[in-house]
């Protein structure tokens, strides 16, 4: 055993540049950190330390003269570009088949199935942004108690309802039944509730979203550890991205600041094993809604966050920062984007100024996690630890 903790933090959307198939995912020119970096509110200094701006293809900002991390660019060999497909693939599980997606709306089999269940009838069924779905249906929902289901360019299905015309159990009861029901040729990677309050034409989205994946199909990081007596701990949304398997203990959080703070937490506790954190704010409060400021804003307050992280290490601990996928705020449309990733590598046991350049796969990480713990690789990926080890 190379470390006694792994605190592993998915900036969730932080892409570094558009992936050679980009093109393939109509996505040719993005680039999630160019267009935040380009911001006078973009400040990260302690990702600069690591070797963020050193990283292969990444020459938005000055590179640092003697990174303290090891560094190197992910490249997503699964055939998707969203959260789950991508933290499938950094816990070992490569998606060679694209989840099913449905830019014409939902077929009306699987409609008819879902109203026959909850009793209720359907309106919207499109691809649309989370924010003008309720805008524009949100009025008819509370007038006919309709479900407002909707998708988008990712592959899930999204069921919006006012808290007080569908209380907030029943709206998940109903995900659960869709859950149930989008499995197989329609098994989408997420089942989400989206619930809002207010009054038209001022609705406002609530904090009680709630995700509902597809159980991983294969064998990851998590079940690895598991499987060997490691703790399991998921911080923010990972319980909820592998409907729980191989989690031994999650934290639900409010934001980006409370999910670091839970994780400076963490530290104080004493542990054996993985530290699993998803930072939702940066793809779904500005990725998603074209926020550049707001995105710039958020990686200097997470930097913040993340300079006292790094001061608390203890001796064995290891910290990787990686993300899932892209959503360029500077990009055309809202939708996420087919990006690199970066890989950031810190801890007192991990050589400083590693670059190692540009990796096949997301999964890598995956397997480097268990090579720190002195696991076999039973997962995909290629473990890079004996290129960063001191």
């Amino acid at each position: 055993m190379r470390a006694k903790r792994v605190f592993l933090i998915v900036l969730d959307s932080y892409g570094i540049g558009a992936l050679p198939d980009a093109h393939l995912f109509n996505d040719s020119e993005c680039n999630t950190l160019a267009s935040i970096a380009a911001s006078k509110a973009y400040h990260t200094p302690h990702m600069k330390r690591l070797g963020l701006f050193n990283i292969d293809g990444v020459n938005c900002l000055e590179a640092e003269a003697a990174p303290i991390g090891s560094y190197g660019r992910m490249a997503e060999r699964s055939m998707g570009k969203d959260t789950t497909i991508g933290h499938w693939e950094i816990a070992g599980l490569v998606s060679e088949k694209a989840l099913p997606t449905y830019p014409n709306g939902f077929p009306k089999e699987v409609l008819e199935a879902f109203k026959k269940k909850t009793g209720r009838n359907v309106i919207c069924n499109k691809p649309y942004s989370g924010t003008d779905v309720i805008r524009d249906y949100g009025q008819q929902h509370v007038e006919t108690g309709d479900l407002i289901v909707y998708t988008s360019a990712d592959s899930v299905f999204q069921i919006a309802a006012h808290e007080e015309v569908v209380p907030l159990e029943e709206l998940y009861g109903y995900c659960k039944i869709a859950r149930e029901i989008l499995q197989g040729e329609h098994g989408v990677g997420r089942v989400i509730a989206r619930p809002f309050i207010g009054k038209s034409p001022d609705f406002n989205r609530t904090a009680h979203r709630h995700d509902y994946s597809l159980i991983p199909p294969k064998r990851t990081m998590l079940d690895a550890l598991t499987e060997n007596g490691l703790d399991t701990i998921g911080i923010g949304k990972i319980y909820d991205i592998f409907a729980g398997k191989g989690i031994g203990e999650t934290q639900s959080i409010v934001s980006n600041v409370d999910g670091m703070e839970k994780t400076l937490e963490m530290i104080d506790k004493d542990f054996t094993g993985l530290c699993f954190v998803n930072l939702v704010d940066f793809d779904m409060l500005y990725g998603h809604r074209n926020d550049i400021e707001g995105y710039a804003k958020a990686a200097a307050v997470f930097d913040r966050q993340l300079g006292t992280f790094m001061e608390k290490m203890k001796e064995d601990d290891v910290l990787i920062i990686t993300a899932d996928h892209g959503c360029d705020p500077g990009a055309p449309g809202t939708d996420h984007t087919r990006e690199y990733t970066p890989m950031l590598a810190y801890g007192r046991a991990i050589k400083p100024n590693v670059s190692l350049g540009t990796r096949e796969s997301f999964a890598d990480i995956g397997a480097t996690v268990l090579d720190l713990f002195g696991l076999p690789i039973s997962i995909d990926g290629a473990s890079f630890l004996q290129e960063i080890l001191k």
